[in-house]
């Protein structure tokens, strides 16, 4: 039947196509639309797999593969920071096609620079933030071999003032009256009788600061720093009122407050009644407060100190490249809207320094109070170390050998100083320093050349007693201080008789070591060893290390003035007995140095047990 092969009415007229060609057509349509919702529904089908699979893919790599970042932060902005840090998480927030996983820890500001300096292991975290640049800087000027620390911002800013209870506040006429920082510590040493505290300035950057616009506010008011007048007088006041109601953190301070609103504390001795705080402290203290009485601030209105929360990644092959950008793309998001919405909530500034009404309000400021004014520049760095220097002098009191290089080379011009020598200018800021120190330090002087007493290449100007210790005639121990440096002249033809000088000076101070006391010797020398009959250098460092007692440190604070000054030998002198060695182009830093050399031994553990 060939093609015909199967019957005519097997398929019935309705499925003839030659009987019916609408009915063909229908079929048809009917067809195609199976084949394309079957087409359709299989296309459905795979881009819901695909985006299934997109959506999955982002959320397996952020828990497989996310780049993870540490950062150690001050404990006052921790918790803001963790916050962030989740909101990053939370959002996937990614660098260079990787999640942000970013762990916070709070970590006090004043240890971890204390562990970057004195450990070369690796801290654990990638960003140090801190509350104050203080560390950052403290740490790059200690340790120059250390890894490096770049610095990319301030991530958030709060201001320094002081914060008071509110009778002692209504006593010091808060809001109207308006002070300077040195009438505020001057409240607590005058007859208002204000019991003001503060945090450890060798511990808190808050402490320090607020010292230190102390100091420079009274110098402001005559006299200067180091001159021997009202103004030092004054600073030291301060500062020795201030170091008996010192604690050893910002949080702990405020545990010294009443601590109700009753006003039966208000009378306590053991109480302050006033605190250098940041606004932070304050805002967060207050949001706290539950019966304790809320504070209210004083902006000093010859400016804040301010608190700058640098943004500093440690450089370096410890820090992979995946990490160092995940650090700047963490501090990009910091700096969005929202973060510093979570910033703000938490009782900060941007990190322009503009105040944010309400965070001032509920700290404690109030019009006329200057809290809208913006923070200018801080103290120097020279500034600094002067304030901790001083500071360290009044609280622990020191025992010093001063040994001055009495040599011919000292009799020569001081560049940019007409007319004055080297001795003159060195003379002048041993006086300088003489100053900082109180009736309870013990300082002595020597002066050394070559063959200057018999055989010997020193000789003994003043013997090593406490400053306030008088005489017969009634002159002290500064009185005679004082004159032995204004009489110090070089010897004509003298050379330099450094290392014998050094050992006999260094024996000398560890036989008298003081208990309790910060113990050192402080050579100033603007030469090299001149005497070939004395002991070598390498001998000199021998017996150094041997002489050195852990339990009764004495450490070597070497000066070198001047450029012909031997500073390695220096070096290897000072670091034998666990000192430091500074160079000076201009003797007139000599006071700044010490105290800084006091600073950074006493930090180290050395000169005192």
């Amino acid at each position: 039947m060939g093609r015909h092969s199967l019957p005519e009415d097997s398929t019935g007229p309705d499925h003839s196509p030659r009987q019916d060609p609408t009915g063909s057509r229908s079929a048809a349509r009917r067809r195609a639309v199976a084949i394309c919702t079957a087409v359709v529904l299989a296309l459905a089908i795979g881009a819901a797999l695909v985006l299934r699979g997109a959506l999955l893919t982002p959320m397996k790599s952020c828990a497989s593969d996310a780049v993870r970042l540490g950062v150690a932060a001050s404990p006052d902005i921790a918790p803001a920071v963790r916050e962030v840090a989740e909101r990053a998480r939370s959002a996937q927030v990614r660098s260079d096609g990787r999640c942000l996983d970013v762990k916070v820890t709070s970590r006090a500001s004043g240890d971890v620079a204390g562990a970057l300096v004195k450990d070369g292991r690796d801290p654990g975290f990638q960003v140090w933030l801190p509350d104050s640049s203080v560390w950052v800087d403290r740490v790059s000027s200690s340790a120059p071999k250390a890894v490096p620390l770049d610095t990319l911002g301030g991530v958030a800013s709060s201001p320094v003032g002081v914060a008071a209870t509110p009778p002692a506040a209504e006593r010091l006429g808060w809001p109207e009256k308006r002070y300077s920082w040195a009438r505020l510590a001057g409240a607590a040493t005058g007859s208002t009788d204000l019991r003001l505290g503060a945090a450890d300035p060798a511990r808190s950057a808050t402490g320090l600061l607020a010292l230190a616009r102390v100091n420079a506010s009274i110098a402001e008011l005559g006299g200067g720093p180091g001159k021997g007048g009202p103004a030092d007088t004054r600073a030291a006041a301060a500062a020795k009122l201030l170091s008996e109601r010192t604690s050893d953190s910002d949080d702990q301070v405020l545990t010294t407050l009443p601590r109700d609103g009753s006003g039966a504390e208000e009378g306590n001795p053991r109480r302050n009644q006033a605190l250098f705080l940041s606004e932070q402290a304050a805002y967060r203290h207050n949001t706290r407060a539950g019966d304790a009485p809320r504070l209210r601030l004083f902006y000093p209105a010859d400016g804040t100190a301010e608190l700058d929360y640098p943004y500093a990644v440690r450089g370096g092959d410890s820090v992979t490249t995946a990490r160092a950008r995940a650090a700047t793309r963490f501090m990009t998001f910091l700096a969005d809207a929202e973060s510093r919405r979570i910033l703000s909530r938490h009782g900060f500034r941007s990190a322009s320094g503009k105040a944010v009404e309400e965070v001032a309000r509920t700290a404690g400021g109030k019009a006329p109070q200057p809290y809208r004014a913006v923070p200018g520049s801080g103290p120097s760095s020279a500034e600094l170390d002067t304030a901790l220097g001083m500071w360290t002098i009044t609280v622990q009191s020191a025992r010093l050998n001063t040994v001055v290089d009495a040599s011919a080379s000292m009799s020569a011009p001081v560049p940019g100083r007409r007319g004055e020598s080297r001795m003159d200018v060195t003379k002048a800021s041993l006086l300088q320093a003489l100053s900082q120190f109180t009736p309870e330090d013990e300082i002595g002087l020597w002066e050394f050349s070559r063959r200057l007493d018999g055989a010997r290449d020193y000789r003994e100007l003043v013997p090593t007693r406490r400053l306030g210790l008088s005489s017969a005639d009634g002159s002290t121990q500064r009185d005679r201080l004082t004159a032995a440096f204004g009489a110090l002249e070089p010897v004509a033809g003298g050379a330099t008789g450094l290392y014998d000088t050094t050992l006999a000076a260094y024996r000398k101070a560890r036989d008298g070591y003081a208990e309790g006391k910060f113990n050192a010797v402080v050579i100033l020398t603007d030469g090299s060893n001149q005497d070939e009959g004395s002991i070598s250098l390498g001998a000199l460092v021998k017996e150094l290390d041997r002489l050195t007692d852990p339990d009764r440190p004495v450490p070597l604070i070497t000066i070198a003035v001047g450029p012909d000054a031997d500073l390695s030998a220096c070096e290897e002198i000072a670091k034998a007995t666990g000192g430091s060695a500074q160079q000076v182009a201009d003797p007139a830093q000599i006071n700044a140095v010490i105290l800084k050399a006091i600073v950074s031994a006493s930090q180290a553990g050395t000169g005192t047990r």
